[in-house]
């Protein structure tokens, strides 16, 4: 009886230190949520200001699009970087 409590004692305490583990993940799920909905919204405005911006200025159509392409590739490489460092 004595060995069979602890190695259901041993088992008690894996499955503990596995709930503390999965909890302590939690915040790191939520951060990279945040990350990936905050670039989204950086590139969504990035986007829709061009548009207004080629709408107001056709002409200037290639220079709009060149900066708005820059922009939105450093907004995704911050993301990307934030992703790694959440992780």
């Amino acid at each position: 009886d004595v060995e069979r409590s602890r190695g259901l004692g041993d088992v008690y305490k894996r499955q503990v230190f596995n709930l503390i583990f999965t909890i302590m993940e939690i915040p790191v799920m939520v951060g990279a949520g945040l990350v990936v909905i905050g670039v989204g919204m950086g590139i969504g405005k990035i986007g829709g200001s061009a548009m207004d911006a080629i709408a107001r200025q056709p002409e200037a159509y290639g220079k709009i699009q060149t900066a708005m392409l820059i922009a939105a590739a450093l907004i995704e490489g911050i993301g990307f970087a934030a992703l790694f460092a959440v992780s």
